[in-house]
């Protein structure tokens, strides 16, 4: 049984990933998240038990830590999600944004690049370090479009510019060391056990709370949307069969507008769970000051990955977006405890690790 470090473990993609392994492949995943706001174990529930899943409370940023990890644990490969990843929190606090997905980055490609040469030239050849990031790097797209692997780059806000610089580092330790190395970039995540400030969970948190539903400007700009189980899918798929020092850009081929995703969260809420006063959830929409250098469009060419990796997305937005508020609706405990913070103290009443 090989060992695999995920980083960011406890995140929302990253405990999508997590679940995915477990159940479908023969890894025994090592689960390192610092549990920073975003890092809920009560996602990962039902593992706290399983013998292949061993977590440890890591921050990236401290080397002995991650040094001693290593010797301990001896992976095969590392698949890195951990990052600080809200554009609007960037804008306000972008420090954690450089510290974190920056100088993290650094710091985990140096314990990574130290542990792989005391291994043998076989492990070596066969280890892999797996990037995780974002399609924000890119910048914005006109009317038309689409972002490729080779598209330069152009970030324009502090956590997308983040991302962009932790992506030339995996590329120049590759390329410098000799790091057996694969990044991928990904659309707009959506899905079970996201984080409330994302724009699904927070529409459907405020719709079911008769809350504002606050939609930024006139709400037409452009995410291709991406099923986070798609997206898992995707990243195991690279991890094991992608080329070392290739990229691969991953989208969910489902461009929609802002206001296009409310409206069709609305008409799902005002199916599955009507409001008492009987007025559609739509009349709940409101529109608020645009973000500061909100990008127009984002929509991936995920091409490159359908054809050398066979990977296609199984959701369409419909089904998946269904799936979404289905889960929500269902896991009420689990939306109140990220509201009331109180998921925070979850691992000191369940986790022993």
């Amino acid at each position: 049984m090989q060992t695999l470090f995920i980083t960011g473990g406890a995140g929302f993609i990253g405990s999508a990933l997590v679940r995915l392994l477990i159940t479908e492949s023969d890894w025994r995943i090592v689960n390192l998240d610092k549990l920073t706001y975003a890092g809920n174990l009560e996602s990962l529930a039902d593992l706290i038990d399983h013998p292949r899943h061993i977590f440890r409370r890591t921050d990236i940023c401290e080397r002995a830590a991650l040094d001693a990890l290593f010797a301990e644990l001896q992976p095969a490969g590392v698949i890195h999600l951990a990052a600080e990843s809200h554009v609007d929190r960037s804008i306000h606090g972008p420090g954690a944004f450089i510290h974190t997905n920056i100088t993290g980055t650094f710091t985990l490609l140096e314990a990574t690049r130290g542990y792989w040469m005391t291994l043998d030239s076989a492990a070596q050849t066969a280890f892999r370090f797996h990037h995780v990031s974002t399609d924000e790097v890119y910048g914005s797209l006109g009317d038309t479009g689409l972002f490729t692997e080779t598209t330069p780059y152009a970030p324009n806000s502090p956590y997308s510019a983040s991302k962009a610089a932790s992506d030339h580092l995996v590329r120049a330790w590759h390329h410098t060391y000799g790091l057996p190395v694969v990044t991928t970039n990904c659309s707009n995540n959506y899905g079970a056990c996201q984080f409330p400030e994302k724009l699904i969970p927070l529409m459907i948190h405020n719709a079911l709370s008769g809350k504002p539903l606050p939609i930024y400007g006139k709400g037409d700009n452009v995410r291709d949307w991406l099923h986070v189980d798609d997206h898992a899918r995707a990243l195991w798929r690279v991890f094991e069969q992608g080329r070392v020092g290739e990229v691969y850009n991953i989208g969910g081929h489902n461009e929609k507008t802002n206001l296009e995703v409310v409206d069709t969260l609305c008409a799902l809420l005002d199916e599955l769970q009507p409001r008492a006063d009987g007025q559609p959830y739509a009349t709940l929409k409101t529109t608020v000051a645009d973000r500061p250098g909100h990008d127009k469009r984002y929509a991936i060419d995920a091409s490159k990955i359908a054809d050398e990796l066979g990977w296609q997305p199984q959701e369409t937005f419909e089904t998946g977006l269904r799936k979404t508020v289905r889960w929500y609706l269902d896991n009420p405990e689990w939306v109140a405890h990220v509201v009331s913070g109180e998921y925070q103290h979850w691992i000191e009443r369940h986790y022993s690790a």
